[in-house]
């Protein structure tokens, strides 16, 4: 407990809380740029999570979220995180990962979190869940919907995009209208295998919030995943990672291949992002092993962008296991 109180107290003192008025700002320069620091990173596991049926227990995917984001936040109930994360008022998106539709954001994880804004003070209507695919949220288990004064579920395709380039480096592209209107949100991945960036969590699902994502595929997507976190809009707006570790895959991905996933039946939370997809990294480079296959690189998949997105120029983060704060609960 003295270590999480201690970390907590340094992240705060890096990058306040939004309830204070000042951002609570994932990927921060100063933050994790650092020597002092470390970025925190928790994962919760639960062994019964699919007792007794295969299918994930809903009421134990929610008690997973609230101790980790408890854990992280050093929060004595489960409201108090999202009070610090976001505040009343706020346009709040979770941008969900649905390309894989089968091995998607589970439905009962969304339904939880979207309580929990609730509860902190996020009107309903101010909540959108959404993804680069209206077809691919409905493939997922979601209900499309636009109604006032509801939680909206809803495409970029039906939204749209900005009419302005951004970029930076070697990404030009448009931002989704979603990700614009939205104050804060919270990138909501899926552990999986990239058939070219060797891993797809939370850096490469910002492929989800542009126009153009096919346009950034070269040299196994590197630097244009370090590139794309760069651009203010998502440096800045994304904020939070919850991570659906309930089913993962570690080969064959980013689309579902049944025979190559694995229940992990965990999630993951934290702020940087770079250390994320490190850890992710490590776990499918274990999972690899485990299952008879070469490393990302010896498979030509190299996840080199993460290392990209640690370097002098990007700072998105720390991919130094030395400066990552691992924290791995099992909840009974």
């Amino acid at each position: 407990m003295k270590n999480r109180r201690e970390f907590v107290k340094e992240m705060v003192a890096g990058a306040a809380v939004l309830g204070t008025g000042a951002q609570f700002a994932l990927g921060d320069t100063k933050t994790a740029s650092a020597a002092t620091e470390k970025s925190k990173v928790v994962i919760v596991r639960d062994a019964k999570l699919r007792t007794p049926g295969p299918s994930p227990d809903e009421k134990r995917v929610a008690a997973m979220l609230d101790h980790a984001m408890q854990t992280y936040f050093n929060a004595q109930n489960p409201v108090q995180p999202w009070k610090q994360l976001v505040r009343p008022g706020q346009v709040v998106g979770l941008k969900l990962n649905c390309l894989g539709r089968a091995l998607s954001p589970n439905v009962a994880l969304v339904a939880a979190i979207c309580e929990r804004l609730q509860q902190a003070g996020i009107k309903a209507g101010d909540i959108l869940v959404w993804d680069r695919g209206s077809r691919d949220l409905q493939a997922a288990g979601f209900k499309l919907s636009n109604a006032p004064g509801r939680v909206r579920y809803l495409g970029s395709d039906t939204a749209g995009y900005e009419d302005a380039t951004v970029g930076y480096g070697a990404v030009a592209t448009r931002l989704s209208k979603i990700l614009t209107q939205c104050d804060v949100t919270i990138n909501m991945p899926v552990l999986k295998n990239h058939n070219l960036a060797g891993v797809t969590m939370a850096m490469k699902n910002m492929y989800g919030v542009i126009s153009n994502p096919n346009a950034m595929h070269g040299t196994a997507c590197n630097p244009y995943i370090a590139d794309l976190n760069m651009i203010p809009e998502i440096r800045q707006k994304v904020r939070f990672v919850v991570g659906d570790m309930l089913t993962a895959q570690y080969e064959g991905g980013p689309s579902y291949r049944p025979e190559y996933t694995w229940n992990e039946d965990g999630l993951m939370v934290g702020e940087d992002r770079v250390a994320i997809d490190h850890t992710c990294a490590q776990i499918i480079e274990r999972k690899r092993a485990e299952k008879g296959l070469g490393t990302l690189e010896q498979a030509g998949t190299p996840a080199h962008y993460i290392a990209t997105a640690a370097d002098a120029q990007h700072r998105l983060g720390t991919n130094d296991p030395a400066r990552i704060a691992l924290i791995e609960h099992s909840i009974a």
